[in-house]
């Protein structure tokens, strides 16, 4: 509703009221009531364009009558500090909130800036866009080694009993990449294995030939299965832990009072991470071996009829040491890559949420493309020195 010079709407029970009155050759701006975005407060185009008709040479502000506000007041004041200015005004803000104040010269801080259309960006051409992303690839993996070469250095002071870290950390991180893991690769690499099993029997049920299943599922766990459902598992929860761990240090500037502390990042958090991924990482493989074989068992005992005995005979004849140990290197060398990547993105993280974030979702996507290059490369060396 408007009253004499004012205008005022309810919000609830209480007026937002902005009432204009002339006192000589300025006026007085007073401000009452509620001011809530939910109650419909006066409009800031109402109240200069009342002030625009009084032509005043001076405005001051009564907020006696004041109740709670929100940004609905300081959006008002900074149209109505717009006109005066520009109308040369003179502004006596003494009646103004303390905090009102201080939000105005926040807003003020820094100017609007308006993003040029779509059409007024330049566009670059498709070689040059390659360019750049050839150029970018070759600074990340500059960084890639550089960072490697820092984790190289770290592992050289550790075993020369020179590095630093707390040890408590190390188990504490041993406990969460570890212990706390087993569930989920329980799960996956027991159906993992329990698919393998149900596909295998179903091609060599044809050839009559159904107990070698035990053969199929017990070699491509053991060999690389295994090891790699639990790289993957642990680039996914592990990795991006790690991530979202050194990337909110990154943006609380922790990493930095380290480095002013004289204290090496690389050494004080990732090498206890590093050397806790290498160590618990076979465990878990060797553990989702075994779960793997008893999903392979399941299969084949439900689908194929064959007795649990007759199946665990056959893969103890399949599977010897050497399957074993290629799978324990494997997953001690996808360790070393989750840990690496989630280190390596943590630190390389911007200060802010949204920075954490992208950094998570790199980290994984990293751990994963360099754990599937590791497990070809591995592949071809076993095969070449006959492992």
């Amino acid at each position: 509703m408007v009253e004499g010079d004012g205008v005022s709407v309810r919000a609830g029970s209480l007026p937002a009221r902005a009432e204009l009155v002339r006192t000589g050759a300025g006026a007085v701006l007073r401000l009452s009531g509620e001011w809530r975005l939910a109650g419909a407060p006066p409009s800031a185009e109402t109240v200069v364009a009342r002030l625009a008709r009084e032509q005043v040479g001076e405005l001051a502000f009564d907020t006696t009558g004041l109740g709670g506000w929100d940004s609905s007041l300081p959006s008002l004041l900074l149209a109505v500090r717009a006109h005066c200015r520009a109308h040369d005004i003179e502004l006596a803000p003494a009646g103004l909130p303390e905090g009102v104040g201080a939000l105005l010269t926040l807003a003020e801080a820094v100017p609007l800036q308006s993003a040029p259309p779509i059409d007024a960006r330049p566009r670059s051409r498709p070689l040059a866009r390659l360019g750049g992303r050839v150029i970018d690839a070759a600074r990340a993996s500059g960084a890639l080694f550089a960072f490697v070469g820092e984790v190289v250095l770290a592992l050289g002071r550790l075993a020369r009993g020179r590095a630093r870290f707390r040890r408590a950390e190390f188990w504490l991180i041993v406990q969460q990449v570890g212990a706390e893991a087993l569930p989920i690769v329980s799960l996956v690499s027991f159906l993992v294995g329990l698919i393998l099993g149900y596909i295998g029997d179903q091609q060599l049920a044809r050839f009559g030939a159904r107990i070698y299943v035990a053969d199929l599922v017990g070699l491509a766990v053991v060999m690389q299965i295994g090891a790699l459902v639990t790289a993957i598992v642990l680039a996914g929860r592990t990795g991006a832990a790690f991530a979202a761990q050194l990337g909110s240090m990154q943006a609380n500037e922790e990493i930095d009072a380290l480095r002013t502390l004289g204290i090496d990042p690389v050494e004080f958090l990732v090498l206890p991470r590093l050397l806790a991924l290498i160590a618990m990482t076979p465990l878990l493989a060797l553990y989702a071996d075994l779960m793997g074989i008893l999903g392979g068992a399941f299969a084949a005992a439900v689908v194929g009829g064959i007795n649990p005995t007759e199946y665990a005979v056959q893969t103890v004849q399949a599977v010897g040491w050497n399957h074993f140990v290629q799978g324990l290197i494997s997953a001690g060398v996808y360790g070393a890559v989750v840990a690496v990547s989630g280190c390596l993105r943590g630190m390389q993280s911007g200060r802010d949420a949204a920075a954490v974030g992208a950094t998570t979702t790199s980290a994984v996507v990293t751990a994963i493309l360099h754990i599937v290059i590791a497990a070809a490369v591995l592949t071809v060396l076993f095969d070449a020195v006959g492992l």
